[in-house]
């Protein structure tokens, strides 16, 4: 019989809110995260994008001072989002050896690296930190959950762009079902707002370039959106085998029954325009799931409102659902909180869950005119899903092809 994996705690430092609670209900109100950059670089370096949406609480200021100054800022908010889930879930005693993290990242310690980089050309090599690779080293948040929690099954790091924590949710499932773990930190980070990641990507031509309207920039399915708002925060979620948690007496939000994988092999940025990978993705999702098209009822898009990208996620999912697509409430949550990058698929797990756990969809903001090339379900307003079981995937797709969904059933 496959193992039933249960999630027990969230956590989440995001540009909507300090808490995963705050978060959601900021969601659910219409809130934006995203503002005007107040940072004496944006000017230095004449950014062509002035805004972004960084998270609502800085880390440095939750964290004593020496743990702060040992971590790189997208550390800092992995072990924030860490500690406020694993205290909601009532901080389960558990066997070291029995206790995983399955974490992700898309950039790793950007901020660490540049200014290293700075030191040494400014101030040579004597100046650089000695804690400078540790830092910047894309597993650092992985490791450093598990020196704090005394996590020794195992520390995994994935790195696959935008679909990295949705991806790190699939592994948490399989690792559990495999027996390797009985309770796993799982979930993503990113802290990446920096004048070197604002200037790529606006060359790209993938950002917003709404500066004067920074709130309204994000709007994902509507036709004039422009690009996609650069976010920053860490979403954690604490997944466990159902035996274990009810053995614990443990609250369970949500059943994650599984998740797919997958890789277009087509461009390096760009999606297949054809769907195929993030159809397949969502396929083997609903394998895991033992489930049909027909039981999904809840849709949380990737959609981070860029021209391309929109239309593509809308063909591969028709390709899966035919046209009951267009019947399935639909959020597109990056509308508030811009694009996470490697932490947004674990945050919008916890949006997954929350969902099917109070039976609503959250309102997608800044809803203009609906680009009829993206005519998913989408409104301004919640959508009620209704009091019968409830069975809900949301996507992550990244640059390199990489695709992941996870699938999130209601208990």
């Amino acid at each position: 019989m496959t193992k039933k994996i249960v999630v027990t705690g969230i956590g989440a430092s995001s540009p909507i809110g300090g808490t995963a609670p705050e978060s959601w209900s900021a969601l659910l109100n219409g809130a934006s995260g995203a503002r005007t950059l107040e940072h004496e670089w944006v000017e230095k370096y004449q950014l062509p994008v002035t805004f972004a949406a960084e998270a609502l609480v800085r880390p440095d200021t939750v964290l004593e001072r020496p743990v702060a100054k040992r971590l790189d800022p997208s550390s800092q908010l992995a072990l924030v989002a860490a500690l406020e889930a694993w205290a909601d879930a009532g901080s389960p005693e558990v066997d070291p050896e029995r206790l995983g993290v399955d974490f992700a990242t898309g950039i790793g310690g950007v901020w660490t690296l540049l200014d290293a980089w700075d030191t040494l050309r400014e101030k040579g090599p004597r100046r650089v930190l000695p804690m400078t690779v540790p830092m910047l080293m894309p597993n650092s948040a992985s490791g450093n959950l598990s020196l704090h929690f005394g996590a020794r099954a195992f520390a995994t790091t994935v790195a696959s762009a935008c679909a990295s924590s949705t991806e790190s949710l699939v592994n948490a499932v399989e690792h559990l079902r495999d027996g390797l773990a009985d309770v796993v930190i799982a979930g993503g980070t990113e802290s990446a707002i920096h004048p070197i990641t604002i200037a790529s990507f606006s060359s790209m031509q993938a950002l917003s370039k709404r500066n004067d309207d920074p709130a309204h920039a994000s709007r994902p399915g509507s036709i004039d959106r422009d690009g996609f708002v650069m976010g920053e925060g860490a979403a954690v979620l604490i997944l466990e085998t159902e035996e274990h948690a009810k053995a614990r007496g443990a609250k369970i939000y949500a059943e994650v029954v599984g998740g797919g994988v997958t890789a277009d092999s087509y461009h390096i940025t760009a999606n297949d325009p054809e769907g195929r990978g993030a159809a397949r993705a969502v396929r083997l999702a609903l394998a895991a799931a033992d489930a049909s098209p027909d039981d999904v009822t809840h849709i949380n898009a990737h959609a981070t409102s860029t021209p391309v990208g929109d239309p593509n996620e809308y063909q591969a999912l028709r390709a899966v659902f035919g046209d009951r697509v267009d019947e399935i409430p639909v959020s597109a949550t990056k509308a508030s909180t811009g694009h996470l990058l490697g932490g947004t698929g674990a945050l919008e797990a916890i949006f997954t869950v929350l969902a099917v756990q109070n039976r609503v969809a959250p309102p997608t903001i800044n809803l203009t005119t609906q680009d009829p090339e993206v005519p998913f379900r989408l409104s301004g307003e919640t959508q009620p899903l209704g009091d019968a079981p409830q069975l809900a995937i949301s996507n992550s797709f990244g640059f390199g092809g990489h695709n992941a969904v996870v699938a999130i059933r209601s208990v």
